[in-house]
């Protein structure tokens, strides 16, 4: 038995489907076998001289070559980070940095993460964004005109949107900022792994955790040839764009993790756009239910959609109870459940929202058993409420 919101009673049946994908990916079997093994001969510093660094520094030289390899990019021009948010400060504002001398703005996407927006937010200068269309997509054309103002140093266009999926027409904003010469810098992190990274970009950062590597490593790349400084106080290392002593083993497992996805993207990516187009049908049957994003050219695993007159929180409670992990509110502060910057830029419902993303092994069942849950439990949270 359930109660009117769609809880289990106690005792009863619960499903068991994680569909927060976008925000962690489990890790993946290969990154943990990699992980454990190198546990054992990565625990030293890869800049010393003896025998043990000499072995971190292979093992740490193989993980950027293999990432490298994955993304079509050169070895030196992939960095590992802290963390994706990290590779995005550092990208992102050592491209500014670099182009000190023409200016301090920043002109970004309406929809970009709260990673870019905070990093534009925290130097002097005018951070301009710039509006998208109803499925979440930017203009090339209106980010060319916001980059020949006076005094832009840095544009940034995100791969794709993390909340709604959208892909964004990264190489066709490139082109239209040729002329002008302001850098791209490019947040992949939604789409790392997924989708092949978009030429065009000047800096780019991705995030491990968001393809099943480990949680603590992101990945940053720095176009050879581009004005990049370090924004931020040095470190005696051989890189100039990394700071402190690398995660030998978990560089390793993301970059072992990153090789199994992208061998197996086609199949899975095509498998979960198909459960995503049977989320998305089943989301716009419940009625007062808006789905958002590009119904096609958007990120295979993810889908949002917003249900009228219903709380973020007590629709994530009601499907958290029936075994459906998903998320709600801005897809960067679920945690405050602020609402979406992201939506709102689109002109979509900000309240009662809910983004599904799938795990790579999540199964047909698990999709029916949350389409068969959502109803209930909207109807449940509607009629508690006298609606």
């Amino acid at each position: 038995m359930t109660s009117a919101s769609g809880a289990a009673a106690p005792g009863g049946p619960a499903a068991h489907g994680y569909l927060d994908a976008a925000s962690s990916e489990p890790l993946h079997p290969a990154a943990r076998r990699t992980l454990l093994a190198a546990l054992d001969q990565g625990y030293a510093d890869p800049r010393r001289l003896h025998r043990s660094a000499r072995s971190a520094r292979l093992l740490l030289d193989n993980a950027r070559e293999v990432v490298a390899d994955c993304l079509d990019v050169r070895p030196d021009e992939v960095t590992f980070t802290a963390s994706g948010t990290d590779a995005v400060h550092r990208g992102l504002l050592g491209l500014r940095a670099g182009r000190a001398r023409h200016g301090d703005a920043v002109v970004h996407s309406a929809v970009e993460h709260s990673a870019v927006l905070h990093a534009a937010a925290w130097v002097p200068g005018d951070h301009v964004a710039v509006e998208v269309d109803r499925s979440g997509r930017v203009s090339p054309d209106a980010v060319a005109r916001a980059a020949a103002a006076p005094g832009v140093a840095v544009t940034a266009v995100q791969a794709a949107n993390h909340e709604v999926g959208t892909v964004q027409p990264v190489a066709e904003v490139s082109a239209a900022l040729a002329a002008g010469g302001v850098p791209l810098f490019v947040d992949a992190c939604a789409a790392g792994g997924r989708l092949p990274l978009p030429a065009g970009w000047d800096a780019a950062a991705l995030s491990a955790h968001k393809w099943g590597g480990p949680a603590g490593v992101g990945v940053l790349l720095i176009r050879k040839g581009a004005r990049w400084r370090n924004p931020f106080p040095g470190d005696d290392r051989v890189d100039e764009r990394a700071t402190g002593f690398e995660n030998v083993p978990a560089a390793l497992a993301a970059a072992a993790a990153l090789q199994a996805v992208v061998a197996e993207r086609d199949e899975v990516g095509r498998r979960q756009a198909a459960l995503v187009d049977r989320i998305r049908e089943g989301a716009a049957r419940v009625p007062d239910t808006e789905v958002v994003g590009d119904p096609v050219d958007r990120l295979p695993h993810l889908v949002t959609f917003s249900c009228l007159y219903v709380d973020g929180e007590a629709l994530v409670d009601g499907l958290d109870r029936r075994g459906f992990g998903v998320a709600s509110g801005s897809a960067c502060t679920a945690s405050t459940l602020e609402p979406s910057h992201v939506l709102a830029a689109m002109g979509a419902l900000t309240h009662g929202n809910v983004r599904v993303s799938l795990a790579r092994d999540t199964t047909e069942a698990e999709v029916d058993g949350f389409l068969a849950a959502l109803p209930e439990v909207v109807a449940g949270i509607r009629a508690e409420v006298g609606l």
